[in-house]
């Protein structure tokens, strides 16, 4: 039998930073837990790594019109959640890879921000289910991408002093990350309970508004988090994979 962590002690870091590659990918994955944590007294921020300006399926628009709207309705949904502060790294919508370039952003807002957890995309999940979980489809590659710098600015990039000296430079101390949390995985061991959330979830979504949405958006969010709050006994539940990095 598989033993789960508990969610009322972990994690155990009270400042979080979750990043993600687009607009409304950290709603998707983590706003149930988010709420909670902010809730509960914890600091959260979030980095948008993309500038979601792919995310359109209307022609009559531009790239620089989405990434604008992408980015006021991010703002809104971290307000609907308590999320302190949202960053912003640009970085071009579809093309993402886990460059050095990418990797130093992402410390540079780590030791920026001193997170006591990161939770961001398991780079290792190529695919994914459904939202109504019928079908597997394959994962978005700047979600890999972002999950695979993350890990690489986390360990050991953002930890050791050597690492990234013109942060150094610029005043960024080296700041050691304790705790990880991985969304999307397939060895999930750490289910989060959201029931007193899970509607908020659902609100921070409808604040994004430009995207194309299931019909009923609310219902498939709840019943993904029955799905998943099933395996552990919760009504509803946000799954990750914990990891220590201490």
């Amino acid at each position: 039998m598989v033993e789960y962590l508990s969610d009322t002690e972990y994690p155990q870091g009270r400042r979080v930073l979750v990043v993600f590659a687009h607009p409304d990918d950290a709603e998707y994955a983590a706003a149930g837990a988010v709420a909670r944590w902010a809730a509960e007294g914890r600091d959260v921020f979030y980095l948008a790594v993309t500038d979601g300006s792919k995310g359109t399926a209307d022609r009559s628009t531009s790239p620089a019109a989405v990434a604008e709207r992408r980015a006021a309705e991010q703002r809104a949904a971290a307000r609907v959640l308590g999320v302190r502060d949202v960053f912003f790294l640009g970085f071009e919508d579809g093309v993402l890879q886990a460059t050095i370039e990418l990797r130093r952003e992402i410390v540079r807002v780590i030791r920026r921000v001193r997170p006591d957890v990161v939770c961001c995309p398991d780079p290792t999940a190529r695919l994914m289910l459904t939202l109504h979980r019928r079908h597997l489809r394959p994962n978005h590659p700047d979600h890999l991408a972002v999950g695979d710098a993350t890990l690489a600015a986390v360990y050991p990039s953002a930890r050791d002093h050597l690492f990234c000296p013109e942060l150094l430079a610029a005043g960024l101390q080296p700041h050691r990350v304790g705790e990880v949390l991985l969304w999307g995985t397939g060895e999930p061991t750490l289910f989060v309970d959201v029931g007193a959330t899970v509607e908020r979830k659902i609100a921070a979504l409808e604040c994004h508004a430009s995207q194309d949405r299931p019909e009923p958006l609310a219902e498939a969010i709840r019943e993904r988090a029955r799905r998943i709050g099933e395996v552990v006994g919760l009504p509803y539940a946000e799954a990750f994979r914990y990891v220590v990095t201490r």
